[in-house]
């Protein structure tokens, strides 16, 4: 299994470049299949969820080709609207390739999306948004089939939640539907916004995207189109709190700053000083942090779930108590016993964790049970004293490009080992022994 291995107690200073958002890659590589042409899309991270989303292009009859961060999707051929289960337990957003092979072919066979185990994320908001469009979906022994006997059509569609996978989905479907759709209660993540430039560039008209009601007038049909996929503000919040753990000074770089609102305010309550310049961000910590009375993650604008438990890791080593309520999803403290095995004051009750900051972490063996999780392990190990090992990297490679290189920029001390490698420096320490006999 796959492991970093942290030497912690390194002040990070430099600048860093963020990479572009993985929360608009994937639906909007999954919307190409609605346009028919080649599609080239920009600032594409690499990550292997976009890796799992290629996979399912290829596998429903796309060609695509990958230079870098720039991936080329041609959708002429679209042929298949069966996904393997294999491909669907990828991934969570999986999911938003209903609505687009919807559009496309009218005709959609797929299990239950995979992804982090963070709670219950039920896709009955996609499918009953889709039926509203005139979708006859059926559900049994974990798979879903989708078909549009009468093609899709436009409806008004009223959210109970703002779901982002289900706003996408609607969007996506919502485009080459006969009629006007109306979305209410609409997710209004920078990512929505994203999507829906993206759509229009290939011939949609959407108006409201980012706010609270969305319009959709269907059109016959899409074109291909080129489009840069905005910077991931998830990815950046890491980093910040990656800065802010280790008393650093650093430069975040590729930033959309009205993107970042909701957090900005409470590195500066920790004590950090922020400033900003375009699409640069200056972030310079303090010897210690300072204890935030309270967050709670809330849908966009609020403070995002994503970067709860990165931010929990900031509140174990300031001074003071903190405490941080979920209100997305019911199992996102899953990686809170890892930070205990750090030395972490935490307690947890119901979805309210209380935190109280300890002068210092030291280092343990700890393991992600999840993405952001993840993040907030090695973040704990920057800062802690001594060597941290954090396994299970499959997961932090879902959302996180070149990661222990950006760290080791910023003068982190880390160090990857693949299952390969390990397998060599076993065979090597098991021959160098032999040896010596």
């Amino acid at each position: 299994m796959s492991r970093y291995i942290i030497e912690g107690g390194h002040r990070l200073q430099g600048s860093v470049c963020i990479q572009g958002a993985k929360n608009s890659a994937l639906p909007i590589l999954a919307a190409c299949v609605v346009g028919c042409g080649e599609h080239v899309i920009r600032n594409c991270p690499q990550l292997s969820d976009v890796d799992a989303t290629v996979e399912i292009l290829r596998h429903i009859g796309c060609k695509v080709r990958r230079d870098a961060d720039c991936i080329a999707v041609d959708s002429t051929n679209v042929t298949a609207g069966s996904i393997p289960d294999l491909l669907m337990h990828e991934m969570r957003s999986s999911v938003i390739f209903l609505g687009a092979i919807a559009a496309r072919i009218g005709d959609a066979q797929l299990s239950l999306p995979g992804g982090c185990e963070i709670g219950l994320r039920p896709i009955d908001l996609h499918l009953d948004a889709l039926r509203k469009l005139g979708a006859v979906i059926t559900e049994e022994g974990g798979r879903i089939h989708l078909s549009c006997p009468d093609g899709l059509h436009g409806a008004t569609v009223a959210l109970s939640f703002p779901s982002v996978g289900a706003t996408e989905n609607v969007l996506i479907a919502a485009c080459t539907a006969k009629g006007t759709t109306t979305l209410i209660n609409a997710a209004r993540e920078p990512e929505i916004s994203d999507l829906a430039d993206f759509l229009n560039r290939c011939g949609a008209h959407i108006s409201g995207a980012g706010e609270g009601i969305i319009t959709v007038e269907g059109v016959r049909k899409l074109h291909a189109a080129e489009h840069c996929v905005i910077p991931d503000r998830i990815a950046a919040g890491s980093y910040m709190i990656a800065a802010a753990v280790t008393r650093g000074d650093v430069f975040v770089e590729n930033i959309i700053p009205a993107h970042l609102g909701p957090m900005v305010g409470l590195f500066e309550s920790f004590g950090c000083r922020i400033d900003m310049e375009g699409r640069r961000m200056h972030l310079r910590a303090p010897k210690r942090l300072k204890a935030v009375p309270a967050i709670r993650t809330m849908p966009y604008p609020g403070f995002p779930t994503d970067m709860q438990a990165p931010f929990m890791t900031a509140c174990a080593v300031a001074e003071g108590t903190g405490v941080i309520v979920e209100t997305v999803f019911e199992s996102r403290f899953r990686h809170v016993p890892e930070l205990l095995k750090l030395g972490a004051d935490i307690f947890v009750d119901g979805r309210t964790a209380v935190i109280k900051g300890v002068p210092v972490l030291n280092g343990a063996v700890v393991g992600a049970s999840d993405l952001r999780g993840g993040f907030a392990l090695i973040a704990g190990g920057l800062a802690a004293q001594g060597e941290t090992t954090v396994h299970s990297l499959r997961h932090t490679d879902r959302g996180y490009h070149a990661l222990d290189t950006n760290l080791r920029n910023l003068g982190a001390r880390i160090r990857r080992i693949n299952d390969d490698e390990e397998k060599d420096e076993k065979e090597y320490r098991a021959g160098s022994a032999g040896f010596a006999e």
